[in-house]
């Protein structure tokens, strides 16, 4: 008897999984490929659930990995919704609830297929699913935390597929071979505050870093590279948390957010607005500080054997040839880059994170297919 995807998609979403809370979600994966033969142990850290499951001999040389999460992000406003979000409810063919999309399905799918190979066609090879409860919050103790436990115990993976959603609209259309690198910087500017009639007693933060987030947000980082979209650099706050018009800030504060390419690593793009910063505090006479937060440096899997080998199981089942992308967000992607070659693909992404989040559960169907396909010409090539 086969596994179904539909079934398992269906009973994740039940588990209300919103990061980092496990909500069930792990403990059902763990007992049902624990039942599949699977060798099962938990690499937990802090508050955050993680699950190491291999079947066939550790350190095997052909060990075929899959990286995915089952915590979801929180519902929102639940009475706009028009499903239960942990209900999965199906309506048309359709699955509604939070993790429909962005993966309980990516993670159900590639179990289901996993576990019918190794019923099935026995491989002469590994397969060793990681499954992290935290990917959609800080992701420190996530897929972070099973790397470390691979690497304590001796074990890996040879390359590693990521479920995420990374299709635009159509099943087939798109696989991740990289993603950009994301950061974070945190101005603070401090002046005098003054009375707003008297300007000339205070000195005054907030021209001052408006004049360093507009040459920050003026100036293109890069024209974008072979595989790479150009860098973007977002202005996400400005604020003075000030109440009175008729007062001057002492304080004034700024968030900017990086997306960046193969062609910057965050030590140089820091040392970039470090610099814009001092050049600023000298013309103004404002102290101008920064802090800095990295999500992930930019990767790239270069096209090679895996990929191919993805993009071929795809077209065979969708007869779409998927474009090899290094669009969009982070993803685990970031730090399975530095264990082994890492592509990523999923299902359609148009609803993930939304109200009313949902998939074609034909879809769902589709992707153990393509999965399937996947993991049978990995162990016969």
């Amino acid at each position: 008897m086969t596994c179904d995807p539909v079934d398992l998609t269906a009973r994740l979403v039940r588990c209300p999984s919103v990061t980092p809370a496990e909500g069930g979600a792990i403990s059902l994966l763990e007992a049902e490929l624990s039942a599949a033969g699977f060798e099962c142990r938990r690499a937990d850290r802090g508050d955050v659930s993680n699950l190491i499951a291999r079947w066939g001999g550790k350190g095997h040389l052909r060990t075929f990995g899959f990286n995915g999460h089952t915590d979801v992000v929180p519902v929102g406003d639940a009475a706009a919704w028009t499903a239960d979000p942990f209900g999965a409810e199906v309506r048309d063919g359709v699955m509604f609830g939070r993790g429909t999309t962005d993966m309980k399905s990516g993670v159900a799918a590639f179990v289901a297929a996993a576990i019918d190979l190794v019923a099935e066609s026995p491989p002469d090879g590994a397969v060793l699913i990681t499954v992290t409860g935290d990917e959609e919050g800080d992701a420190t103790d996530g897929t972070r935390a099973i790397l470390d436990a691979l690497r304590d115990g001796g074990d890996a993976m040879s390359v590693c597929l990521v479920g995420e959603p990374t299709c635009p609209e159509t099943l087939g259309e798109m696989m991740k071979i990289g993603r950009r690198g994301s950061m974070t910087a945190f101005f603070t500017a401090t002046g005098i505050q003054g009375h707003a009639a008297y300007p000339h007693r205070a000195k005054n933060p907030v021209p001052a870093l408006a004049r360093l987030i507009d040459r920050l947000a003026s100036q293109p980082l890069d024209e974008g590279s072979s595989h790479f979209d150009p860098s973007t650099l977002a202005v996400t706050t400005f604020d003075t948390g000030n109440p009175a018009t008729n007062v001057i800030p002492a304080v004034c504060r700024a968030t900017v957010n990086i997306r960046f390419n193969d062609l910057h690593g965050s030590d140089a793009l820091t040392e970039m607005l470090r610099d814009a910063a001092q050049k600023v505090s000298a013309e103004t006479g404002v102290e101008i500080t920064m802090t800095t937060r990295v999500s992930g440096e930019s990767f790239l899997t270069p096209p090679g054997d895996f990929s191919a080998l993805v993009a071929d199981a795809v077209e065979q089942e969708t007869g779409l040839r998927p474009v090899a992308s290094t669009s969009g967000g982070t993803s685990d992607a970031r730090f399975i880059q530095a264990h082994c070659p890492v592509v990523e693909f999923g299902l359609v992404g148009q609803t993930m994170h939304q109200v009313d989040e949902r998939v074609d559960v034909d879809q769902i169907v589709a992707l153990k297919r393509i999965y399937r396909r996947m993991l049978d010409s990995y162990f016969a090539s």
